[in-house]
């Protein structure tokens, strides 16, 4: 099956043994693009580490300021799928490239901007970029590696964002309490202009900006039922997760009575867990796809269920907090490669609806976990509806391994 820019993809259902031995190593482009997503996962997130000195400084409250964050993620869900289409006749190094630019001069406007309604507008086309640049970046990385490294390669580039909250986050608001807040995103942006030379010169150049590529044929890939499958695995499995840790901290300290000073370190444990589930998922999802979907969604059940029956026990929920770190996002790199190749002629249509349904997810879970602190169940209450969305993920996964086990040959 050749998808857009001639690349070859095999089917879903074919093994990794049939398709040819995975290398040893990947290219480098890919570390690369890993650095791409580093800085996107980072800009996404610094803002919480900064939110009382922005909101001091354009004189709106704390809780108002927020929304640069919730802007940033409604820019993700609706930038990636659009600019996919926007993009569709350019070059995918060329679009690398303008995504970065776009991303460089967000975060200037942000830095010198004064007014909050600049700011909120700032963040949103920065969210463009960013859903446009992490929706081609996942096309080349699988392009690069080849069928037989496509998860690998994956869960590479889903890694840098993973890094992001344990380095970028934290140097971030760091940086933020020694120059300002306005200082992180001054050096966001001269790394993104760093980052386009890179791009510039590893990311080959491509041959599909010049093909008769059309919306329809694109729109076609949403035909695939297998696809809409994998697109409601990301939201759950990402919603499932997310909407307990958004509201992690209050679970240690109110029920588990741990010292908020450590909670930072607990969320380290984290995103430590989650850099390494990206690379050992994306590494197993090449050869057991389906197998590794299935068993990171139960397992990742069953720990947020462990959480809230050991939550007044600190160190239980430490060590499981790190592990549903390294289960709960492990998946992810696989799902994306799923939604790639069942999107057909249109990868980078699938790979940006993969960046949809993950921040939807993540969207809708949190809120309705945030509705539950207010409910009997507490502080508790945002494991409890991660635990039933996660659980959710098991009927799209198993679903998704039935449909290709009947589609391959006897």
């Amino acid at each position: 099956m050749t998808t857009r820019g001639g690349a070859l993809h095999a089917p879903a259902d074919v093994s990794a043994s049939d398709r040819g031995r995975p290398p040893t190593r990947l290219p480098l482009v890919v570390y690369v693009l890993a650095l791409g997503t580093f800085l996107m996962g980072t800009t996404e997130f610094v803002v919480a580490g900064l939110l009382p000195e922005i909101a001091g400084d354009v004189q709106v409250s704390v809780a108002r300021a927020g929304l640069l964050i919730t802007v940033f993620a409604l820019g993700m869900i609706v930038g990636a799928p659009l600019m996919a289409m926007l993009t569709l006749r350019l070059p995918q190094r060329l679009t690398l490239i303008l995504a970065l630019g776009v991303f460089a001069a967000g975060h200037v406007i942000v830095a010198l901007g004064s007014s909050f309604t600049l700011l909120l507008s700032a963040r949103f086309l920065t969210a463009l970029a960013t859903g446009a640049f992490w929706a081609v970046a996942n096309v080349v990385a699988t392009r690069a590696a080849g069928p037989a490294a496509s998860s690998r390669a994956l869960g590479v580039v889903g890694a840098g964002a993973m890094l992001a909250n344990v380095v970028g986050v934290p140097l971030g608001a760091f940086a933020g309490q020694l120059m300002g807040w306005r200082g992180p995103f001054w050096a966001l942006a001269v790394l993104g202009a760093a980052a386009m030379a890179l791009i510039a010169r590893q990311v080959p150049h491509d041959t599909d900006g010049g093909q008769a590529i059309s919306v329809r044929s694109e729109l076609a890939a949403l035909r695939s039922g297998r696809l809409w499958l994998t697109l409601a695995a990301c939201a759950t499995t990402t919603g499932g997760v997310l909407s307990t840790y958004t509201y992690i901290s209050p679970l240690l300290t109110d029920r588990a009575h741990l010292a908020a000073g450590l909670v930072p370190l607990v969320l380290v444990g984290f995103g430590l867990g989650a850099l390494g589930g990206f690379l050992v998922g994306g590494r197993l999802g090449d050869h057991r796809p389906h197998a590794t979907t299935i068993a990171a969604s139960a397992v990742t059940t069953v720990l947020l269920l462990a959480i809230c029956l050991l939550s007044t026990h600190a160190a239980p929920t430490v060590v499981l907090i790190a592990l549903l770190g390294l289960f709960g996002l492990g998946a992810n790199p696989v799902l994306i490669s799923l939604c790639v190749r069942f999107a057909g002629q249109a990868p980078t249509l699938g790979s940006a609806l993969t960046v949809s349904a993950f921040n939807l997810g993540t969207a809708i879970g949190s809120w309705i976990a945030g509705l539950t602190l207010d409910s009997s169940l507490g502080a508790t209450g945002p494991a409890v509806i991660g635990t039933v969305i996660a659980a959710l993920t098991l009927i799209p996964t198993i679903a998704i391994a039935c449909i290709q086990r009947r589609r391959s040959p006897a």
